[in-house]
């Protein structure tokens, strides 16, 4: 018997995503830099998880607690409308 090919086998590898933090030598993400944030948020205002982020699990926990603070002190939205 033939064996059946799965729907994915002909595409192409996903590319490595790197953490543009370890890559740029950022240790501390500031609460302040409101456009960097910014683009870690979804158009709902939602914190885009890992997987779409490539940060690195320290740094997306890091760059999750920078963006509540900013919220709390009115930086950035909780919720676009």
């Amino acid at each position: 018997m033939q064996q059946r090919q799965s729907r994915n086998s002909n595409s192409a590898m996903p590319q490595a995503r790197f953490c543009r933090f370890c890559v740029n030598g950022i240790t501390d993400i500031d609460y302040k830099d409101t456009a960097t944030l910014q683009r870690f948020t979804s158009s709902y205002a939602k914190i885009v998880p890992r997987r779409k982020s490539g940060a690195c699990a320290t740094h997306q926990r890091k760059l999750a607690m920078a963006i509540k603070r900013a919220r709390t002190i009115a930086l950035l939205p909780y919720v676009n409308q």
